[in-house]
């Protein structure tokens, strides 16, 4: 079942969408030139759209407008550029090292910015080895813009004919991983499991449910289009994608000490009961997820009332009630768990929108980040202090050694492949380099193969085309999904189109992969050798940006104790940071685990840091959202340990972060605070476990920073 789950979400998802529709307009042209006798018109048309195809990436529907837009200008610059250039070896080589630069320079605008320089550099390196006269060449360019044009008009269409689509495969996706997430941490309870590989995967995981919620908030938040008061369906989601993450607060706040719930629970199989129903709560997420997604009805499936009342008889019959109040605590958080998750169900009914019950769009454009397209921005990198500006010279570097080599070692007639892997491959950080790296070594021998293996023994013409159009729409589909699978998908459906064109398969293997085989080592030199970018340096960044979001989120916390009432939007937008930062950190991490072990300093203490401060965050959340908007107010002596805990990550973050200023709580005074209600022991006590916590923090900090 669950194997028919991951079909079905692959079946409906934007990624298999994206990839049918992109293949679709690349291969129209070739296909309808080629039945009007001019296919070479048809390949160049084709090969604009191609390089359009590249700045298409997620986003409203505005910001795709305009990245295509300027990917078709400076696509049609750089092929008309090259085009006047390439009979000259010196001159074509000055425009590889200055365009290489300032398109890598690009990303300091953002992916979509970096995903046009990527369309540039590859027009340039495709026509490089294309020697017309001026008139031809100028043609050329304008069939190439013609391309990128049909590409943008018809990419839009699409996106006006089912503007809310995106928006629900993207939400039903985010929902997938956080039942992901979910059932992760089910196996927290279950006794059989190595609780610190499941801290690992819980926190690879929180990596992806971020990337996923940010994808559905730039959709979402910056589109007018979804957000408007007259728009059902746009409401419908924007409402359901807050209790979402409301959800995944939720799942994140429920920490327990799981080590001292096996302690004492291992041997009367109650864990295994909790862990069975925290999986069955998150399969049913997985199915709304689905449904979402795939834009059809559903029905709740998994009754929790049950199991709840099943699971609390097993409370009730142990003997010792002093050891139960956990389990007790367990039992009320899977009810809410449960009621969480038929809040999202809302989305099926159709009575689930109330009048004012949206934000407004200013309130939600601060969920999300503006990028600034400005000189100064390009200024301010233009230092070797830059970790982009480094990355820019080092892809020049690279790029105009691999152009040497082309020129006089390799014999090949596609020689551009080692610039076009080399721009590909090589990433500003030596871990994603190395990655990429293997996945196209192994992408491109695995995919020859196939292709190999395909053309000796099919012949039929119609069978061949039936294989390149199934191996463009896996190319398409996995282009941002899986590296590894796009270059499986991306070989063989080269080596078809060879086929067609007349050349060599073989030969086109072998060069391809003997080509492949030297950029990766250039790649990878490069990487390492050429002003080298090491995780291990940038995570103090990261871990102070988390003590940082830490300690908001607790001043937060310490108003609402002091009796001033929080707004939900305030809060909301702090625990956002923590859930960005908390996230950011742990990809460091992950990156870092793969590079050199020479280069990777503090690992075992950057990791406990990393984990304390997810259940530092845990405890946390279990205790604001309860706060918020709520009119108590509580004693004095539960101030003291939540004023001492952020003067102790304060601390903390003054080691890792010298410009930090820490406050003298001054604004104390200015709080209201009124003394009426009896001091609550629960909550004093996981206030005293927060410090305790911040304290442990402490000491890992200070040996990092050492």
């Amino acid at each position: 079942m669950e194997r028919t789950q991951q079909i079905r979400y692959f079946l409906f998802s934007q990624y298999l969408a994206d990839g049918i529709r992109v293949t679709l307009e690349i291969i129209i042209p070739a296909v309808v030139f080629s039945y009007l006798g001019n296919f070479e018109t048809g390949i160049t048309i084709s090969l604009g759209a191609v390089c359009i195809s590249i700045s298409d990436g997620p986003g409203p529907v505005v910001h795709k407008r305009n990245g295509m837009l300027y990917c078709n200008i400076f696509v049609f610059i750089m092929a008309l550029l090259t085009g006047l250039l390439n009979n000259n070896i010196l001159l074509l080589g000055v425009l590889i090292l200055l365009s290489t630069f300032i398109f890598t320079m690009f990303s300091v605008y953002g992916d979509r910015a970096s995903s046009i320089g990527t369309a540039s550099l590859l027009i340039m390196i495709l026509t490089m080895s294309s020697l017309h006269p001026p008139g031809e060449i100028i043609t050329g360019s304008l069939e190439i813009l013609a391309g990128g044009l049909w590409y943008m008009s018809i990419a839009l269409l699409f996106y006006r004919i089912t503007p809310y689509r995106p928006a629900q495969r993207s939400l039903g996706d985010c929902i997938h991983e956080t039942a992901n997430y979910l059932l992760i941490k089910s196996e927290m309870y279950n006794p059989a499991t190595d609780l610190e590989e499941q801290y690992r995967k819980l926190l690879d995981q929180q990596v992806i449910v971020n990337e996923k919620q940010d994808i559905v908030r730039e959709l979402l938040f910056k589109n007018r289009e979804l957000i408007k008061e007259s728009s059902h369906s746009g409401r419908l989601l924007v409402l359901t994608f807050v209790d979402v993450v409301d959800l995944f607060e939720h799942i994140m706040a429920s920490w327990y000490d799981y080590a001292l719930l096996r302690k004492n629970f291992a041997t009367t199989g109650i864990l295994e009961e909790v862990s069975a129903i925290v999986k069955n709560i998150a399969r049913e997420m997985d199915n709304i997820g689905e449904a979402i997604q795939s834009n059809s009805s559903y029905k709740k499936q998994f009754e929790l009332i049950p199991s709840l009342k099943n699971f609390k008889e097993k409370i009730d019959a142990i003997n010792d009630k002093s050891s139960t109040i956990t389990l007790k605590k367990i039992l009320l958080n899977l009810r809410n768990l449960g009621e969480k998750v038929d809040e999202i169900l809302n989305y099926f009914n159709e009575k689930r929108i109330e009048k004012g019950a949206l934000r407004s769009k200013k309130e939600y454009a601060k969920f999300v980040t503006h990028q600034k397209i400005n000189g100064v921005v390009l200024k301010n990198n233009l230092t070797i202090t830059s970790s982009i500006f480094r990355h820019s010279f080092r892809m020049m570097i690279t790029c105009g050694v691999g152009y040497a080599i082309a020129k006089l070692i390799s014999h090949g007639h596609h020689s551009y492949w080692i610039l076009m892997t080399i721009i590909i491959i090589l990433k500003p950080g030596f871990s994603l380099t190395k990655q990429k790296n293997f996945d196209r070594l192994m992408g491109t021998i695995s995919g020859g193969f196939m292709g190999l293996l395909i053309l000796t023994f099919i012949d039929n013409q119609n069978i061949l085309f039936a294989l390149i159009v199934f191996f463009m729409i896996g190319t398409y589909t996995f282009i941002r999904l899986n590296y590894i699978v796009m270059v499986f998908f991306l070989t063989p459906y080269v080596l078809i189109l060879f086929h067609f064109l007349g050349l060599g398969a073989v030969n086109i293997a072998g060069e391809r992969l003997a080509d492949t085989a030297i950029a990766s080592l250039l790649a990878f030199l490069a990487s390492y050798f050429l002003f080298p970018h090491w995780e291990s340096e940038q995570l103090q960044g990261y871990m102070a940006s988390v003590l940082k979001a830490n300690i908001d989120y607790l001043k937060k916390l310490k108003e609402q104790l002091f009796g001033n009432k929080i707004s939900s939007l305030d809060y909301k937008l702090v625990r956002k940071e923590l859930f960005v930062s908390t996230a950011n950190l742990s990809s460091a991490l992950h990156r870092m685990l793969s590079e050199p072990k020479s280069k990777q300093k503090h690992r075992k203490e950057i990791y406990e840091f990393v984990v304390l401060n997810h259940v530092l965050s845990s405890n946390i959340a279990s205790l604001a959202p309860a706060m918020v908007n709520n009119d108590k107010s509580y004693p004095k002596e539960i101030i003291k340990p939540i004023k001492r805990t952020i003067l102790n990550l304060e601390k903390n973050l003054k080691l890792l972060d010298e410009t930090y200023i820490v406050n003298t709580d001054e604004t104390d005074k200015q709080l209201s605070f009124i003394e009426k209600s009896a001091p609550d022991s629960s909550l004093n006590d996981q206030l005293n476990f927060i410090y305790k916590i911040s304290e442990d923090i402490g000491k890992v900090t200070k040996v990092i920073a050492q």
